[in-house]
């Protein structure tokens, strides 16, 4: 199939536009929390940075009106003139250097790269070399604004994060948009925060690119489990405390306020739990760990946009901590540890019956 057709067919062109709690860690400081580290959905540095895929004649409005998916017909709609010229202009570069044949190019490479929770330093050598190669980044929402700093000037950004009620881009569109530009010959990166293979639904673009006989290259990335506990001096395993640790996922594939399948094994006193996008589902997940044996007692930390300068924490037992979220209106991304461990923080309020605290850091 050829290229512009196969971008007609991801376009979805639907619509009318075709201890101390005082103790502060180093590295961190005290900042205003309303600005976000990360790339939301209708910000400027957004439509900055992605500016070359809109025709100068057409710019959408700023701020979008509403989420609705008008907004996201138009905006893919007013992309689609400037993603086939990019694709032109690859081919032709490939043909230049003589390797496309009988209008077949050698497929280009796509690395799947983690960028870590949001701190540019935790960035692996690899990582940023791969970045700096790119011809075109497409990105996610969790990809730190510090980090999109590092791309080489010529290269191409593309936004296609999701948040909740808006999704830029579906997975269908996401693996369509890899494939067409990796069969034109592209060096394509496809950036996630994180790790790429953890709750990043890397595996599902990597088996459909190879599938498709395109190479994929995944380099991997902090995750956040790893990079905020570590910013917060939580092991997430200790002798004698922890013997394992457990990363679960508190989104719901339907949306609603519940988190998926809870186990009993999950509500295990000897082990951690890390919950990634529970901040909603929370509440429900607390009362379904406690029934399930978990004690109520149990330690346990909130962090809003961890590791970033803009990083927020709540400490709190178990039986509070939704409370406590509430209260500080935490919003996403924020990781949920729960587990002895937590307790081993220097950040962890020395006596046990000081208030739940909140942190800025």
């Amino acid at each position: 199939m050829a290229l512009p057709h196969k971008l007609a067919s991801f376009s979805s062109l639907n619509s009318p536009f075709t201890r101390n709690p005082h103790y502060s860690p180093p590295r961190r400081h005290l900042v205003s929390f309303s600005a976000s580290p990360f790339t939301e959905k209708h910000s400027r540095e957004r439509y900055q940075r992605d500016q070359w895929v809109y025709d100068d004649r057409q710019t959408m409005s700023f701020p979008p009106p509403c989420d609705s998916g008008s907004v996201r017909e138009e905006d893919i709609a007013l992309q689609l003139p400037e993603l086939k010229k990019l694709l032109e202009v690859l081919r032709e570069k490939r043909e230049s250097e003589g390797k496309c044949s009988g209008g077949e190019c050698v497929p280009g490479n796509v690395f799947l790269v983690g960028t870590g929770p949001g701190d540019p330093e935790l960035l692996t050598l690899k990582a940023v070399r791969v970045i700096k190669s790119a011809d075109l980044l497409l990105y996610d929402r969790l990809v730190s604004n510090d980090v999109l700093d590092l791309v080489a000037p010529q290269a191409k950004f593309l936004y296609v994060g999701k948040t909740a009620g808006y999704h830029s881009r579906t997975q269908e569109e996401i693996h369509e948009l890899l494939l067409s530009f990796a069969e034109a010959g592209a060096t394509v990166v496809r950036l996630k925060g994180g790790d790429p293979l953890v709750f990043g639904r890397g595996g599902e673009e990597m088996d459909f690119l190879q599938q498709q006989g395109i190479q994929v290259k995944v380099i991997p990335g902090i995750t956040a489990a790893s990079g905020i506990a570590a910013e917060l001096g939580i092991p997430l395993t200790h002798r004698g405390i922890a013997n394992s640790v457990r990363f679960l996922t508190g989104h719901s594939r339907k949306g609603g306020s519940d988190p998926l399948f809870v186990s009993e094994n999950a509500a295990d006193s000897d082990s951690t739990l890390v919950v990634y996008m529970g901040l909603s589902t929370f509440p429900s997940l607390a009362q379904k760990l406690m029934l399930h044996g978990l004690s109520p007692q149990t330690p346990a930390a909130a962090i809003e946009r961890g590791t970033t300068l803009q990083q927020r924490i709540v400490f709190a037992e178990l039986k509070d901590l939704s409370e406590k979220i509430a209260s500080a209106q935490l919003v996403s991304p924020t990781l949920i540890i729960i587990g002895k461990v937590v307790e081993l923080s220097p950040f962890w309020p020395t006596s046990s019956i000081e208030e739940p605290c909140l942190m800025q850091t």
